[in-house]
Order: structure tokens, then C-alpha cells, then sequence
């Protein structure tokens, strides 16, 4: 291809008097070689007829609807991150509330179509490997989804490669990369986020072709069909996995530069004709965009109105809009005076403390003040056990009682009698932190240092503390520090129970506690009495907006904090090369395995296609630095305009992943495998025809001067090309579909012949001595 390419970018003369000037009217692909569709060899006229064009579409359908569909119904059992997507199903049809890091459209999908095929929602998707026949869970019309959707993203791509003007065997070839991939298979047939994302993805991208092909007939009905459908498309994707935001961005940077197009004054067009343009986009990719967005979310918490497994991510606000659960059942007003258990919100351990002290000196030579030791407990236990003990007057019934938000108070402990304090004494394990202890109640030489703060987490003035809900921060009133703990264990002199210290820094949202329970009143007596037979509670109400943006900044923090390693996560820069996949499942009985891994072919010939790509325009430019003119211009501009927006997606989907911390897998490539897909496609027409196809612009009324189509010709040598490397793919495709269904079984011998890079982490390798 490179020898074909380069020797293709010599002889590309554009006519001598060719103007480079441009015409406010005149569109950018009008100016080139013109050739009669007479003049074509008889393959290209008979692959671009109609009839040609609904058998190849209707054949790469087909076949894609057959590999992804073929024994969808294994393994039978649960695969990689259905433990995660499935079990998300079950809580819609449950209707119980969880948290995910992902935006829930996708997953909405997979509750409906759970629904629809009888799915009860009480599997519980806990393990790779729980078996879904014994359960009777009708897993396969829940894979089928993904399935369908991956399978039409087939002739999406082959549509794109047409809509942007290429010939009918590019387009094919093109799809084939996506046909005959065995990562976008096994992807596509498991309950799993992709295939909805990329195929909304793929669909964004073709409408906005279609739309941008109507720019003469602009604010027609049908430029509006497609910039609104762009639009949706792109909301979707969005609200399908938490990466379907490049989309966004990549969209975003497309419309930045047309807009930019549009106000050069050179085009001829007013100031009011672009801010009409501006205000259409910003209808189409602003506004309807966010609101389908929106919209998704309202249906999402609509539905999981119950209690459930996502509660305790949520403030306590949020949780008491859920049915059932524990913070509005058991919700209650702290009195002075009542016995207590505290919990630290992130790590859960009880506030606690027992009569051993600290010891005189820490190994670091530091020196303690010898006090009571209070520490971080696990367990229930008497000695968590702390009353509330008011620094004002109270009267003797009534509200004046409870405790309330910027209250000042001390907290006793019940079983040594002794009042919580802290002061300007390293804690044992931080030397930058107070040290906690305890002071004898009877002695009030110390009694300032045992004075705390009650700060309510989103308190108002005068707000009640409760139990459950109540989320605070303890703030020591003389040193201004937070009660914090971590999840690092003091010495065997403490048992290995978490250190207790005053934290400087009071806003850090690791020093949140809030009250498990409440153990007794004032007289000692169960509080239970003093609550009486309340009547159940409803659930309460809270704004849409504050439950949505308080779920958007928890996704982003979740999402980023997805740091720990995996066996199986790798480095973006390793993806385009396949350098190592993911085991997604095995079984020792008959040694089968699915390991998500690509066509290799398909994706090195797209690491090809850019590379190549990059050079040729580098070559260009340096060429027309020196007044030479290797391209014309519409095979320039086609190279620009159409493979540079495939480029623009392949980058905004790739090289963010480089600047991210979390948690990575090659699954995350695929989008921008298939953008690549499109790039090879577009590189292998300009290597093999010295044309483009041309007008691809729709006309309308604006454009002033008729056209004279032009026409590509690739010669009978591509369908010979694409049709060979559309055999090896589908050879390389059926030579590691064993990896790819998990059926057959394959011994050791025969998979150490599919690891195909040494870097490929099979399961049942033969070892070395075997192979021998």
C-alpha cells in the first residue's frame, strides 16, 4: 500500500491554471480531475450501481447479525462485568437504587429488555461464573440487545465511508475491519456497555456527515432532521458510559471549526447569517443534548425508588427520598443526654475507647501524653458507648432538649467516665495531627479542651441532629481541628484499632461521622420508649437538580478514584497494538476460556492506515512550502475534511486515556478502533485511485455554479485487494474464535499456537516441557 501511495502522491498534479482561491459559493470538493463514469473499469461501475450497494449492505448485515449472534447462549453462565451491567438490570426491574460511575441510558436498555423477556430481577450476578441456567434467568434476550446494536454498527460504518463519498469496495473494506474483529464480537454479545456506545457513536458521526452535506440547502427540513439527530445521537451516547463524553468533544471541536468557517468574511456571509448558524447549533448540540440527558437521569431516578445497594454512596438527604431506607425508617432526634455510638462515615469503625494508655514513648522517640487511649473499633462493643453532655443550660422538657447544628458540647464516655478531648500533642502515628484521649469529668482544670463543635454536613441554623441522617463534623473548639481517622492500625499496644487524631484541615471530607444509634436517654432507659409507635414514614422529596448534580460530582470522583490494580489492565500506549487483552471467563472442564483480545490484522492495518495518513499529509505540507502541489485540491480537501474529522474521533476518543489515572483496559480502545477503521479505509481509496468522488455535497440554492460530477475509479485491482484481506481477516477471525465464543475447548498445544504475541496471558498453556 505505502509503494502505491507514495508513488500516487508524485504524479498528483493539479491543473495548471487551477485557482486556489475560494469562492464564498463554490464547494470545496468542485475542483479536481474530471473523469466521464463511462470512463471507469467495469468493476467500479457495476460495485457502485444500487442494486450492488443494497447486496453488499444487505451481505455485511447479515454476516454480522451471524457472527454475533452465533451460541450467544454461551457460556451460560455470568462473564466479566455482567456481574456488574446484569446486577444493574435486576435493580431496575427491582426498582432498588444503586451507584455507578457509568451514566445509566445503556443500562436502562438492559433493565427494559430484562423486563421484556421475563426477567424477574432476583439473580444476583454476584460471580464470574454463577451459572444462569440453574437460576432460569433469561439471559440470552438480555445479550441479545448488545448483540443487535453491535451488529448494526456494521452497516453504520459502511454507510459513513459512502456518505462521505468514497467508493462502494472502500466502504466494504471499512466495515470489514469492524465485521471480522474479535474483540468488537465478544464485546458485543455479553451484557456489557460498548456496544450501545459505540453504536450511538457511530450514528452521531453519520448524521453529522449528513448534516454537513446539506450546507447549501441550509435550515431546510431535512439539514434539520440531521443536525437534531446528531444531536440525540449524541446525548445518547453520552448517557451510555461515562467515555461517551469524547463524543461530545469531539463533536464540539468539529462545529467550533465550521462555525469559525462560516464567520470568515471572505465566504460572503453577514453577521446575522452566522449567528443564525450559531443559535441552530446551539439548539441542536447544547440544549437538546442536555436536556436528553437530563431526561434520562429524571427516568433513571423515577424508577429506583427503593432502597437499595447504592444508599450509603449518597448524602443523607438523598437517601431519605428512598422507600425503606434505614436513614428514614430510623432517623432520630439526639437529645443531651442521650447514650450514643458514632461511626466514621468512610471507614466504619466506632468511635471507642478502653482504660489502656498510650505509651510514654512511640518508637520514633516521640514523647505522649500517657492519656487514655481512644481509637477506631470495628465491632460493637460497650466501651463505643458516649453520652452527650450539654455547655448551656437546658430546660427541664420539651425541644429545648435537642441537640442542634453549632451546638458546643462534650462527649463522656459511659464506661471509664471520662470526657473526649484532644490538644496540642502529636498523635502516635502523625505527628503533624492532636492526639486523642480522654479527661476525668470530675476535673475541670482541662475542661476548654473537652469542648467540641457539632457541625452538620449541609446543616441550616438551628437544624436538629439525628441519627442516621445526622452526617457531622466534630470540631475541637480551642485548636480548631476535625475528628478524623484513617484506615492506617495503631501497634499491638492498641490493639490494632484505628488511630483516632485532629485533623487541621476541618473541611476534608474524609472527617465525617455520623450517629449509628441511639442507646439509651437521660434515666438510662431504651429511647424506643420515648419514641413511641410512630406511624411509618414516607419517603421525602428533594429537587431533581440537587439529586443530579450531587450523582454527576459523585460519578466523576468514583470514576477517578478506580486506581487499583488489575492483573489484566494495561497502558493506552499498548492498544492499537494488541499488545495483551483480557481474560473475560474460564471453565477447567474442557479447558475453554474467552479472552478478549482483536483481529490482528485488521488492527495493525489500521495503526497502518494512520501512520501512513500522517505522512502524507506531513509530506504535503513540506511540498507546498516549497511551492509544490502534490495533492489537488480535492483530494486534499477530501483528506482533510472527511479522514481528518475519522482522525479528529480516533484522538479525542484514544489520547485522553493517557492523561487518566484510573484503572484501564484495551476495551476502551474500541471506539477509537473503529474511527481508525474509517481513517484505513479512506487512505487505502487515496493509494489506490488518483480521484475522488465528487460533488458530495447535496446542491441547493446557494450553490451558484452547477456541478460536473467526477467520478474515483480503483480499478478491478480492489475488489481483488479488499476481497483478500477480507478473507485473511475472516481466516485470522475463525482462527481465534475459539477465545473469542469460549467454545471449542483447546489443549494446551493448540493454544500456545493462538498466542499469537508472547505478551497474550492464555489460560491452559502447554508449558514448555510439554511442548517438547
Amino acid at each position: 500500500m505505502s509503494s502505491v501511495g507514495s508513488s500516487g502522491i508524485r504524479n498528483r498534479k493539479g491543473p495548471a491554471d487551477f485557482s486556489r482561491g475560494v469562492s464564498p459559493e463554490q464547494d470545496d470538493d468542485d475542483r479536481g480531475d474530471f473523469h466521464s463514469p463511462n470512463n471507469r473499469s467495469d468493476a467500479e461501475k457495476i460495485l457502485e450501481t444500487d442494486e450492488a450497494n443494497l447486496a453488499l449492505i444487505a451481505t455485511l448485515t447479515v454476516l454480522a447479525f451471524a457472527f454475533r449472534f452465533y451460541k450467544i447462549n454461551h457460556p451460560d453462565q455470568v462473564v466479566f462485568d455482567e456481574v456488574h451491567f446484569g446486577k444493574f438490570a435486576s435493580y431496575y426491574i427491582q426498582r432498588q437504587y444503586y451507584f455507578d460511575v457509568h451514566p445509566p441510558f445503556a443500562k436502562l436498555l438492559f433493565g427494559l429488555a430484562g423486563w421484556f423477556v421475563g426477567y424477574d430481577g432476583t439473580f444476583g450476578f454476584e460471580n464470574i461464573g454463577d451459572s444462569y441456567t440453574e437460576a432460569h434467568v433469561p439471559y440470552v434476550g438480555m445479550r441479545a440487545l448488545p448483540a443487535f446494536l453491535g451488529s448494526l454498527t456494521v452497516p453504520v460504518v459502511y454507510g459513513i465511508m459512502k456518505e462521505c463519498g468514497f467508493s462502494t469496495i472502500v466502504a466494504v473494506f471499512s466495515a470489514c475491519i469492524v465485521l471480522f474483529d474479535n474483540a468488537h464480537v465478544a464485546q458485543d454479545r455479553l451484557i456489557l456497555l460498548d456496544a450501545t456506545l459505540i453504536f450511538f457513536m457511530t450514528l452521531t458521526m453519520y448524521s453529522y456527515i449528513r448534516f454537513k452535506k446539506l450546507r447549501y440547502r441550509d435550515f431546510s427540513f431535512d439539514w434539520w432532521f440531521w443536525l437534531l439527530s446528531c444531536g440525540t445521537f449524541m446525548a445518547l451516547t453520552w448517557a451510555s458510559k461515562v467515555n461517551g463524553v469524547l463524543t461530545v468533544v469531539a463533536i464540539g471541536i468539529a462545529v467550533i471549526i465550521d462555525l469559525w468557517d462560516i464567520l470568515d468574511i471572505k465566504k460572503g456571509h453577514s453577521l446575522e447569517y452566522f449567528w443564525k448558524h450559531f443559535a441552530a447549533r446551539a439548539i441542536a448540540f447544547i440544549v437538546l443534548p442536555l436536556f436528553l440527558y437530563l431526561s434520562i437521569f429524571w427516568v433513571h431516578l423515577a424508577i429506583l425508588t427503593n432502597s437499595g445497594p447504592g444508599d450509603t454512596f449518597m448524602s443523607p438527604a438523598f437517601q431519605e427520598t428512598l422507600r425503606g431506607n434505614e436513614l428514614l425508617l430510623n432517623s432520630h432526634e439526639i437529645r443531651y443526654y442521650d447514650t450514643i455510638t458514632i461511626k466514621h462515615k468512610d471507614t466504619r469503625v466506632f468511635l471507642h475507647s478502653h482504660p489502656d494508655k498510650y505509651p510514654l514513648k512511640y518508637e520514633d522517640g516521640r514523647i505522649s501524653s500517657q492519656g487514655q487511649q481512644v481509637t477506631g473499633y470495628g465491632h460493637d462493643d460497650t466501651n463505643n458507648y458516649w453520652q452527650v453532655i450539654p455547655t448551656k443550660a437546658l430546660p427541664e422538657t420539651g425541644r429545648g432538649r435537642v441537640v442542634r447544628d453549632d451546638d458546643v458540647l462534650q462527649l463522656l464516655h459511659v464506661n471509664t467516665q471520662t470526657l473526649l478531648l484532644t490538644h496540642d500533642v502529636a498523635s502516635p502515628l502523625m505527628p503533624t495531627n492532636e492526639e486523642f484521649t480522654t479527661w476525668p469529668k470530675d476535673d475541670l482544670s482541662r475542661y476548654n479542651d473537652t469542648l467540641f463543635q457539632l457541625r452538620l454536613v449541609d446543616g441550616f441554623e438551628g437544624e436538629a441532629w439525628k441519627s442516621k441522617s445526622g452526617h457531622f463534623r466534630l470540631i475541637h473548639v480551642p485548636t480548631k481541628v476535625a475528628m478524623w481517622t484513617h484506615s492506617k492500625q495503631l501497634p499491638d499496644w492498641a490493639y490494632k484499632q484505628q488511630e483516632i487524631n485532629g485533623n487541621k484541615n476541618i473541611n476534608d471530607k474524609t472527617a465525617i461521622w455520623f450517629v449509628d444509634s441511639i442507646v439509651a436517654d437521660e434515666s438510662g432507659e431504651d429511647v424506643k420508649d420515648r419514641l413511641g409507635d410512630a406511624p411509618p414514614k414516607e419517603p421525602k422529596s428533594l429537587n431533581f437538580f440537587k439529586k443530579f448534580f450531587e450523582l454527576q460530582i459523585l460519578m466523576l470522583q468514583h470514576n477517578a478514584g478506580l486506581t487499583a490494580s488489575h492483573p489484566y489492565a494495561s497502558g493506552p500506549i499498548n492498544w492499537p497494538f494488541l499488545i495483551s487483552g483480557i481474560s473475560f471467563w474460564t471453565q477447567t472442564e474442557g479447558q475453554k476460556q474467552i479472552y478478549f483480545i482483536g483481529n490482528l490484522i485488521g488492527w495493525w492495518s489500521c495503526v497502518i492506515g494512520i501512520s501512513l495518513y500522517t505522512g502524507i499529509m506531513l509530506a504535503d505540507l513540506i511540498a507546498r512550502r516549497r511551492a509544490i502541489e502534490p495533492l489537488t485540491e480535492p483530494v486534499r480537501h477530501r483528506l482533510l475534511n472527511s479522514t481528518g474529522f475519522f482522525l479528529l474521533f480516533w484522538g479525542v476518543h484514544y489520547f485522553p486515556f493517557f492523561l487518566m489515572s484510573r484503572q484501564l483496559f484495551v476495551h476502551h480502545y474500541l471506539p477509537s478502533h473503529v474511527a481508525s477503521a474509517l481513517v484505513a479505509g479512506s487512505v487505502l481509496s487515496f493509494a489506490l485511485s488518483e480521484s475522488v468522488n465528487y460533488p458530495v455535497s447535496v446542491w441547493g440554492p446557494r450553490l451558484r455554479t452547477p456541478k460536473n460530477r467526477t467520478y474515483a475509479d480503483l480499478g478491478a485491482r480492489a475488489p481483488v485487494i479488499v476481497g483478500l484481506f477480507a478473507l485473511a481477516m475472516f481466516i485470522m477471525f475463525v482462527y481465534i474464535s475459539p477465545l473469542t465464543y469460549g467454545t471449542p475447548g483447546l489443549d494446551g498445544h493448540a493454544v500456545n499456537a493462538r498466542r499469537l504475541l508472547s505478551s497474550w496471558t492464555l489460560h491452559f498453556a502447554a508449558k514448555a516441557h510439554e511442548a517438547a
